[in-house]
């Protein structure tokens, strides 16, 4: 029989904690035997003294076994179940184009989203500027869509590592969010709850970054990898940019525009692309799909040029509530907002710098995203057309095209992004889309 305020008393004091004693704390975290007051305290201890890897598997993994652990095989799937996950950013609508790419490759993308927190887009606040598309449904027609149409974005259902929303919401009021181990667990018991085979992790270096620096980035990086794979799921990770907006655009109905005009092959931002196929390569060759990059990336373009990729995107929000010809309609269904108009560099020179993060919170001002957790999110509002890095420009040069409702929502957001893109005499060293691949032999 175990103590809490002595497996607290341990871990403050810097001792490795059991995996017994983490799987006791857990449970009584689920079943509300412990209080938030103590689930405070051991975040705090974490915090502060930090877990050992072996701890952090079994955070994790008491974590995942918290509520239901989803299992495919009384399916019989004709491949294997492989999932990413990214740390966010500004622009980032990969998911959208990566979950219908892989699944149009052979494998079954069960992906478990989240909505904005902070500066970052959510991919759930993207697919809800879809008129009828359902992000909350059942473990059993999540598994139902999977299987037909080979991809499913969804929220966590309320079963899935319970214990993970009591733990984040404590963490979340209590300053004990920036602690890599707790961050690991999060990602990953919702994750390895789904019962993936193989997981990728896209985790942002950069201006919009959730990790401050670099070196947070990596450690986190290589936390997930070890962790993951502890765990006994096959994963790696990709370090991508974040030092500028990764689209053209940003905000909710304008990525999921870019998006399908992406998979359709309307437009394809270069950026963009670059970090999708990395991350879509990496999937298919940790899932059994290609291998090595160059077949990986063959087989991707395939499915991109032959418009299979778009079908299956079509099929998943039909599926899940959606209009049945979004990918022929997609502009009759997005909402569009009442203001569209250019804001201007101040000044001729070179796009020399961006502060990522403030243009993802001008798009929150906008109401784009959200100040407080209840509110209400405006679907059309966001900007398109972004500029890049090294990009020259005058006074007549357009930054963005921002998407607002109202002069006074214009006139803030233009004032927003004048501030946050800066303009110089020197064109700035050009960044790789990836930094490194993160994999178990790296560790």
């Amino acid at each position: 029989m175990f103590l809490p305020q002595e497996i607290i008393r341990k871990k403050r004091n810097g001792e490795a904690l059991t995996a017994q004693e983490i799987q006791f704390f857990v449970q009584g975290i689920t079943n509300n035997t412990i209080g938030d007051g103590q689930i405070a305290a051991l975040a705090m201890a974490v915090y502060f003294q930090d877990m050992t890897m072996a701890e952090r598997v079994a955070l994790t993994c008491a974590m995942r076994d918290s509520g239901t652990v989803l299992s495919w095989a009384h399916l019989e799937l004709d491949g294997p179940i492989v999932d990413k996950h990214s740390t966010g950013g500004v622009g980032d609508m990969v998911s959208l184009m990566l979950g219908p790419m892989v699944a149009a490759c052979g494998g079954f993308v069960p992906m478990i989203s989240g909505r904005g927190l902070g500066h970052t887009g959510g991919t759930l606040d993207k697919l809800d500027a879809i008129p009828g598309y359902q992000t909350t449904v059942d473990n059993a027609r999540f598994l139902r869509v999977v299987q037909d149409a080979g991809v499913a974005i969804i929220g966590q259902t309320g079963d899935l590592a319970p214990a993970d929303k009591r733990i984040y919401a404590v963490r979340d009021i209590t300053a004990t969010v920036e602690s890599i181990a707790m961050i690991t667990g999060s990602i990953l018991s919702k994750k390895l709850a789904s019962g993936l085979e193989a997981l990728v992790m896209d985790v942002k270096v950069g201006s919009g970054a959730f990790m401050p620096t670099f070196e947070a980035s990596e450690a986190l990086a290589k936390s997930i990898v070890a962790v993951a794979n502890g765990a006994g799921c096959r994963t790696s990770a990709l370090l991508t940019d974040m030092n500028q907006v990764l689209a053209s655009s940003a905000g909710n109905g304008v990525e999921v525009r870019e998006a399908v005009r992406y998979l359709n092959g309307e437009y394809q931002n270069p950026r963009l692309h670059a970090v999708t196929m990395a991350l879509c390569a990496e999937m298919l060759i940790s899932a059994g799909l290609a291998s090595d990059e160059g077949e990986a990336r063959s087989k991707l373009q395939v499915v991109l040029d032959s418009g299979k990729a778009a079908d299956t995107f079509g099929r998943m929000v039909a599926q899940l509530g959606g209009p049945s010809d979004f990918i022929e309609r997609y502009d009759h269904y997005l909402p569009s907002a009442a203001i569209i108009r250019p804001v201007y560099a101040a000044h001729g020179g070179v796009v020399t710098t961006m502060n990522t993060r403030d243009l993802g919170l001008a798009v929150v001002a906008m109401g784009g995203g959200r100040r407080a957790a209840a509110d209400r999110l405006d679907y059309a509002v966001g900007l398109t057309e972004m500029i890049r890095l090294g990009e020259a420009v005058d006074a007549q040069t357009p930054l963005a095209l921002i998407h607002a409702q109202t002069e006074d929502q214009f006139a803030e957001a233009a004032r927003m992004v004048q501030a946050a893109v800066t303009i110089g005499d020197t064109r700035p060293a050009a960044l790789p889309e990836v930094y490194r691949r993160i994999t178990l032999a790296d560790l």
